[in-house]
């Protein structure tokens, strides 16, 4: 009977981690790493993109969507819920193994989404200061998005429901036949004890700190000043009055054959 709900919890993990989303911010975050290399190299801003670059290039080496795809391949997909039947179940080693790399994956995520809270708030911060304003303002935009799909995608939802469903299958699997092969490590039995936070209220605590940050709107006002309406319908309509009179007098000259040299 568990093995259909282990396809299926499996199935799910492996979708939230192998979206667009995540890659895509991946992508973006290296790529603003690589521009401000040279110009930033001990700014603090820069430093905690980096500690987020980091968790995010972690959380791709360990090669976790691998092994989660690989265990689901190893379930047989009919439908063995019948009392007498048999079928290949994955093994015990194969199920510690799997189970190992979703507890460090969820503790990635965790330090991931608070290396991204602290990046965020320290970004705002230079921001209020008006220091590097180009690369904080994009710095903050990436690490809202990376923050929000992880939280949207339910990442770190997801693998603790799978290592639930593991750990059920993994003491099922060693009744059936004893093969341990991760010896001098205890595999916990509720995955919110060993990540010793309670992750809803981490979450919320969070978000509630990103969203009451100071905003940034006093450079912004200098940068984009307001005018009055009166004003900008002058403006609005003299350069209308400008551009139509420059389009009738100017005359356009025939283009050039491209085959021609243009000296």
């Amino acid at each position: 009977r568990w093995l259909p709900a282990l396809r299926r919890r499996c199935d799910i993990a492996g979708k939230r981690l192998s979206g667009t989303g995540l890659a895509a911010e991946g992508r973006g975050l290296r790529a603003v790493l690589y521009v401000y290399h040279s110009r930033l190299l001990r700014h603090r801003s820069y430093l905690a993109l980096q500690q987020v670059e980091q968790c995010l290039k972690r959380l791709w080496k360990m090669n976790l969507l691998g092994c989660i795809e690989t265990l689901a391949g190893l379930i047989p997909k009919k439908n063995t819920s019948q009392a007498h039947t048999e079928c290949l179940v994955p093994s015990q080693p194969m199920l510690e193994t799997v189970a190992l790399k979703v507890l460090g994956g969820c503790k990635l995520v965790l330090r991931l989404l608070d290396c991204c809270c602290k990046a965020f708030l320290l970004s705002v911060k230079h921001l209020c200061s008006e220091e590097f304003i180009l690369l904080n303002t994009v710095a903050s935009g990436l690490l809202s998005r990376l923050w929000f799909v992880i939280q949207y995608r339910c990442v770190l939802q997801s693998l603790m429901s799978l290592y639930g469903m593991l750990s059920t299958s993994l003491h099922l699997v060693s009744q059936t036949q004893q093969m341990p092969y991760i010896k001098g490590f205890t595999f916990p039995s509720d995955i919110g004890n060993f990540l010793g936070v309670s992750v809803s209220s981490e979450v919320k605590k969070q978000k509630a700190r990103m969203l009451t940050t100071k905003k940034p709107t006093n450079w912004l006002k200098k940068l984009f000043p307001t005018m009055p309406e009166a004003v900008s319908e002058i403006g609005k309509k003299r350069n209308f009055a400008t551009c139509t009179s420059a389009v009738k007098n100017c005359s356009i000259p025939c283009p050039a054959d491209i085959g021609e040299p243009v000296l």
